[in-house]
C-alpha cells in the first residue's frame, strides 16, 4: 500500500524493482522515490492574498499622536478631568448590551 503523503510504499516498490533489474544486469529504468515525488508534484509555493478590508485593518491606525501624548501626560499628572457620572452611565449601557 502506498502512503499518499510520503510515498513510503512506492519507495519500497521502486527499490525492489531496481534491485531486481540490477540482479538481472538490466539498466535501471525506474525512478527513485525522491525523483518520482519531484516529478509528480511541482514545487509548492504559498501565496497569501489579503482582501482590501484586511489590508486596511493591517495598516497603522490614523490618529493624532500629539493629542494622545498630551492626554497621557495629563493622566499621569492627575490633571485630566474625569466625569464620574458619565463613566457610570457608560458602564450601565455596556451592561445592558451584554444582558441583551
Amino acid at each position: 500500500m502506498t502512503d499518499p503523503i510520503s510515498y513510503y510504499g512506492r519507495k519500497v516498490q521502486i527499490e525492489t524493482s531496481n534491485q531486481q533489474a540490477a540482479a538481472k544486469g538490466e539498466p535501471r529504468t525506474v525512478l527513485t522515490a525522491s525523483e518520482e515525488v519531484g516529478r509528480l508534484s511541482p514545487p509548492a509555493t504559498d501565496e497569501l492574498r489579503l482582501s482590501p478590508i484586511a489590508q486596511n485593518a493591517m495598516q497603522e491606525p490614523e490618529f493624532d499622536r500629539a493629542k494622545v501624548e498630551a492626554i497621557k501626560t495629563a493622566i499621569q499628572q492627575g490633571q485630566y478631568p474625569l466625569d464620574s457620572r458619565r463613566i457610570a452611565e457608560n458602564f450601565i449601557a455596556i451592561e445592558k448590551m451584554i444582558k441583551g
